[in-house]
């Protein structure tokens, strides 16, 4: 058993565990973020990266080099019923240093703060290393159990932060309870390949009983196909070939590539889920982002909530854990700080699923776009408020005064 100790322990290199620990280390703290993956080289992870988002990497001094990697900018959302384009949200006027979403491969996104957390010394990240359990001394948390590629190990922390994810092995060994918001759909995740010739942006194709959804990669269209909560055994059952028959339904011009689909292999299933904590906190630990309040994919808002979680986080406990003065009262503050927004957003969520998602799912027959869809349609200026809603989200985040670097 190797023993070692740090600061803070961050259990999850997702975007909220990957953002804190490089905003910590800049503050001076020391950190160790724990990621059981070799890698972030995986395709179901979020790509949408908000305005809010990209005005914290202008603050950071980081968004010129952040927008060098490879990303698709959108400065619009279309969600397409029939042949009828509907633009949903128009961001452009958003008052940001970027105003516009950006779909960026997640990977791309969290190795670039992990280099970014390497130029620090105070911060240290361990790959291939699993949070398997906590260390508890005198009714508080002191620290982690890990599995890692040379064995178990034992990281003694001032803090711990449950930053890894909806499925949170943290957050069940700390005991706490999870409140179920309920999600009426599934989402499967493939791809296709894409031709240079065909359009670059991202868009939603609405149909009975069908919501489609393509992301651009550059060489290939990431896609997601929405599906009724719990009906894959049912798809599969009626065969591949009707699978494929219902895609091309909504996007007649993929027939040529409907063989990249060899298999149900080639189809990931993604369970949406909607919880949250009652309490993100218990003294020496702290749930933040997917852990503390797993959200719909609705808006694409996931990432970006735990981002401003990150942000808040390092705001308030930067310098308690900095000086060794790191009390109850602070991680209760930073619950008190985010809670709020959290419940906001996926009331916003709830509300889509339940009045939109559920009928649309449902529907037999050719719908056409509600009517707060088409009033967007023909009042350009209404098309701000679901871009502020989903760009910045509720109570935006922003760097303080503790987060800049202390040499």
């Amino acid at each position: 058993m190797r023993r070692e100790s740090t600061t803070c322990c961050i259990a999850g290199g997702g975007p909220a565990g990957m953002m804190l620990g490089f905003l910590l280390a800049r503050a001076g703290v020391e950190v160790t973020v724990l990621e059981k993956h070799a890698d972030f080289l995986r395709d179901f992870r979020g790509d949408t990266i908000h305005p809010s988002t990209m005005q914290v990497m202008h603050e950071l001094g980081l968004l010129e080099d952040f927008l060098k990697l490879p990303h698709v900018r959108e400065d619009d959302l279309v969600a397409r019923f029939g042949a009828e384009d509907i633009t949903v949200a128009d961001f452009s006027h958003l008052p940001v240093k970027a105003p516009f979403i950006a779909f960026m491969p997640q990977w791309d996104f969290l190795d670039f703060l992990a280099d970014h957390g390497r130029e620090y010394p105070e911060f240290r990240l361990l790959m291939q290393t699993k949070a398997a359990g906590l260390i508890e001394e005198n009714g508080r948390v002191a620290g982690v159990k890990a599995e890692g590629p040379d064995g178990p190990l034992e990281i003694q922390a001032d803090l711990v932060v449950a930053a890894d994810g909806r499925r949170s092995d943290v957050r069940a060994a700390a005991g706490f309870t999870v409140t179920e918001l309920g999600a009426p759909m599934d989402v499967l995740w493939f791809r296709f390949s894409r031709r240079p010739d065909e359009p670059a942006q991202a868009f939603g194709q609405v149909a009975a009983g069908r919501f489609f959804i393509r992301l651009n990669r550059g060489d290939y269209w990431q896609c997601a196909f929405v599906i009724p909560k719990g009906s894959l055994e049912q798809l599969q059952a009626a065969g591949l070939d009707a699978f494929k028959a219902g895609l091309l339904a909504l996007a007649p011009e993929l027939a040529d590539r409907t063989g990249e689909l060899a298999s149900w292999d080639d189809i990931k299933l993604l369970s949406v889920a909607v919880d949250r904590l009652e309490r993100w906190w218990r003294p020496g630990l702290i749930c933040i982002g997917d852990a503390a309040h797993a959200m719909s994919p609705i808006g694409g808002v996931g990432i970006n909530l735990a981002i401003q979680d990150a942000v808040a986080t390092a705001n308030l406990l930067a310098r308690p854990l900095r000086e060794k003065t790191l009390a109850d009262a602070d991680l209760a503050a930073v619950q008190k700080r985010r809670e709020w927004p959290a419940k906001v957003t996926q009331a916003a969520q709830i509300a889509i699923q339940n009045r939109v998602i559920t009928p649309l799912l449902a529907a037999e027959k050719p719908i056409a776009p509600p009517w707060p869809l088409r009033l967007l349609q023909r009042f350009s200026l209404l098309r701000r408020l679901p871009a502020r809603m989903v760009g910045m989200g509720v109570r935006p985040e922003h760097v303080g005064p503790e987060l800049r670097p202390r040499r």
